[in-house]
């Protein structure tokens, strides 16, 4: 019996680890056909930078090429609009009525799988093999879920990959940043060629900082990126706010950037750029979403009142990876499940730190703090 195993995906872009799935996937079931399909538009992924499907079909076309069986089809995208994942194998299983059907999926979906649009339909078409997305992911429960809600067997891939986003692809692309350490060396050059995801206007911002600064600067625009739905703002707006967050920071105070900036009374030297950072992304880069300039304006101080948005880039200024403080493992932990309640204990940090230092407490920390503080508890 033929055995052929359907992978799909938004592949925005294609990265290492979908590849290294592929690859374990043939190693664990050794198909004679590996059929890689590209969404058109995913129901899961919405809202993000998005390449256009024959950039996507290309770069798949390469990154898989060495497997020899894998094949990339077009029919996602052929049949347009959202591509739900019980009309693609019950597509393949009208194609190929005797075969032995695997659809391969990572942790992440797997664990998501009893939401899918007529789940029981795919199982009645295919039967699912996942892989472990990344280690400390709880595969095994997700596993036992499912299988006990549907009644089937899941096949174990036998992988355990590495944490890697195409959203973090995407921002350092937008931003003009390395990727290699994500993608295959084919891919990356196809990006870059073809100028996908890039972003020049923002992409300055980098030419504004000292090398140390603009690092953390990608860092927190990956991190807001990634979170962007969270906090019910899109992905390019995400990273613009993280790119331009502290665009003033290492500027003097002649740079031409601030020639007409007016500095607000009172406020202590490590909360200016806050506001300056504001001023330039309006005047220089050209954000008029009060929204993201706002975010800008208290990332640092925080205020009575935030949005999702403000709350976002101040958590992520303050817990991005390259941050290394006593307590920040466990704010991350917060961060994953409640950010509401993470910006009070980081707030609750700050004011703490300061006291214990005896640094001034600004005004709109404090602010922040009671307002949360009797808002959550």
């Amino acid at each position: 019996m033929c055995r052929i195993v359907l992978f799909g995906g938004a592949f925005n872009p294609v990265h290492r680890e979908h590849v290294a799935i592929a690859e374990a996937a043939v190693k664990t079931l050794s198909p004679q056909k590996l059929i890689i399909i590209p969404t058109a538009v995913s129901p899961h992924k919405s809202g993000g930078l998005s390449a256009p499907a024959e950039d996507r079909l290309k770069m798949c076309s390469t990154a898989f090429a060495h497997i020899p069986c894998a094949e990339v089809s077009d029919y996602e995208i052929s049949q347009g609009g959202i591509s739900y994942s019980y009309l693609t194998c019950r597509h393949f299983r009208q194609l190929y009525p005797e075969a032995e059907l695997y659809f391969l999926v990572g942790g992440d979906m797997l664990a998501s799988f009893p939401s899918w649009k007529n789940p029981r339909e795919i199982l009645s078409c295919v039967r699912l093999a996942a892989a472990a997305r990344e280690s400390g992911d709880d595969f095994s429960a997700y596993k036992k879920a499912v299988e006990g809600q549907f009644g089937t067997k899941v096949k174990s891939v036998h992988y355990v990959g590495e944490k890697v986003s195409s959203t973090r692809v995407r921002a350092l692309a937008c931003l003009g940043e390395d990727i290699s350490a994500y993608v295959l060396p084919a891919v990356g050059q196809y990006i870059k060629r073809a100028g996908l995801y890039f972003d020049g206007n923002l992409a300055r911002a980098k030419h504004l900082e000292k090398p140390s600064r603009w690092h953390h600067s990608v860092r927190v625009a990956a991190m807001c990126a990634e979170n962007a739905r969270r906090a019910s703002i899109t992905e390019k707006d995400a990273i613009t706010m993280g790119a331009l967050h502290d665009a003033s920071k290492n500027l003097p105070k002649d740079s031409p950037y601030l020639k007409d900036f007016v500095p607000p009374e009172g406020v202590p030297s490590p909360v200016m750029h806050q506001y300056s950072g504001a001023y330039v992304a309006q005047k220089f880069f050209g954000v008029t979403d009060e929204n993201l300039l706002n975010a800008i304006r208290y990332h640092t101080s925080g205020r009575a009142g935030m949005s999702d948005a403000e709350i976002l880039l101040y958590l992520c200024d303050m817990l991005e990876e390259g941050r290394s403080f006593p307590g920040v493992e466990r704010l991350r932990a917060v961060f994953t499940k409640d950010m509401q309640l993470c910006m009070l204990l980081s707030l609750q940090h700050q004011v703490d730190y300061l006291r214990s230092t005896g640094g001034d407490i600004y005004p709109l920390t404090k602010q922040a703090y009671l307002y949360l503080k009797e808002k959550l508890t």
